[in-house]
């Protein structure tokens, strides 16, 4: 039996399940890890900065907005400790301070404040009056509101008050005794049910996540000295609805298209999987004679077979792993551009 790399799929009938079967065999699940990043913020430093918090708030007893402000240029990290108190992801502060306030922070801009805040740390930074300080103010501002008020009047048995937990349910006067007397075990491990361990990290280096089948993929080509095209996120390219990940050798005469992906969710892998049947609909319906190839990774491609036999299918069999990814110099039309061996 022939491998996928070598089977003729033009054949009426082809039986996939071995191809199926390979591909399943050679995928292997990454969710256990995560890239680090440059900015992952480690337990001393967090801890470092909810000690500092505590300490200039008199154990929470004296929290406004002109002391929390001063913090959070003293001790950068507080501000990502507020963040956490409150248990907002930083778009979900960035809404509530746009709501509230006159300052407008986007999604986009309240991400940069909160990686910058994570970079600097313990190292205390400047305040220079600029549109980003205003911003950093505005949150501020607005999180002590919130922490005042609590959860207020809701009916508790039809709304869940996202500030209805041990340290902000009834604002500044649940913090005081969890932080004096600590959050007992069973609470703490209710409110990471409701929150996920590392999700936030993980949101912050998912493009470092993603990138892992990208590297492959360039490291196969350097290699082989093989000319190529890799885009740019969202990069409009002529002939492409979507453009593929790596063009070889380039977009103006292209032999080989590639879609490099990397998905531990079975929902993200069908989207994905459509991205390069698009790619095969593109071809065939202009005529072109380019080979199309999918490299994947992660457990989401792991869950339907069906995903796997429309890629084989849309690509002709040509559909590696991070085992197999080693094969795309041999396996493919990239070996008429390899220039060194």
């Amino acid at each position: 039996m022939p491998s996928r790399f070598d089977a003729d799929f033009t054949t009426t009938g082809i039986d996939f399940n071995s191809g199926i079967d390979a591909v399943f065999a050679e995928l292997t699940s990454s969710f256990l890890t995560m890239p680090r990043g440059e900015a992952f913020l480690d337990y001393p430093t967090f801890e470092s900065g909810y000690e500092a918090l505590k300490k200039a708030t008199n154990d929470f007893t004296n929290v406004t907005t002109d002391l929390l402000v001063r913090m959070v240029y003293d001790t950068p990290v507080t501000f990502v400790v507020i963040r956490s108190i409150l248990g907002f992801t930083p778009p979900e502060w960035a809404y509530v301070t746009t709501e509230r306030s006159h300052t407008e922070v986007s999604q986009g801009a309240a991400r940069t404040l909160d990686r910058k805040m994570r970079l600097a740390g313990l190292a205390p930074i400047s305040d220079k009056g600029n549109v980003s300080d205003a911003r950093i103010k505005a949150m501020i501002s607005v999180a002590v509101a919130l922490l005042e008020e609590g959860t207020g009047d809701v009916d508790t048995s039809v709304i869940v008050h996202r500030l209805d937990k041990v340290d902000t349910a009834k604002g500044i006067r649940s913090l005081r005794p969890v932080a004096d007397l600590g959050v007992p075990f069973p609470m703490l491990l209710y409110e990471r049910f409701l929150g996920r361990p590392f999700a936030t990290h993980r949101d912050a280096v998912s493009e470092l996540v993603g990138d892992v089948v990208e590297s492959a993929v360039e490291a196969v080509l350097y290699r082989g000295g093989v000319s190529n095209r890799k885009t740019k996120r969202a990069e409009r390219i002529a002939g492409f609805d979507q453009a593929p990940d790596f063009i070889v050798p380039n977009e103006f005469n292209p032999a080989v298209v590639i879609e490099a992906k990397l998905t531990e969710d079975d929902g993200t892998a069908r989207d994905k999987v459509s991205r390069v049947q698009n790619l095969r609909a593109i071809r065939d319906r202009e005529a072109k004679n380019y080979e199309i190839v999918a490299c994947i990774a992660g457990r989401g491609f792991k869950v339907r077979r069906e995903d796997i036999r429309r890629l084989l299918e849309a690509t002709d069999g040509k559909v590696f792993t991070l085992e197999s990814i080693d094969r795309l110099l041999d396996c493919t039309r990239i070996r008429e551009f390899v220039s060194r061996v």
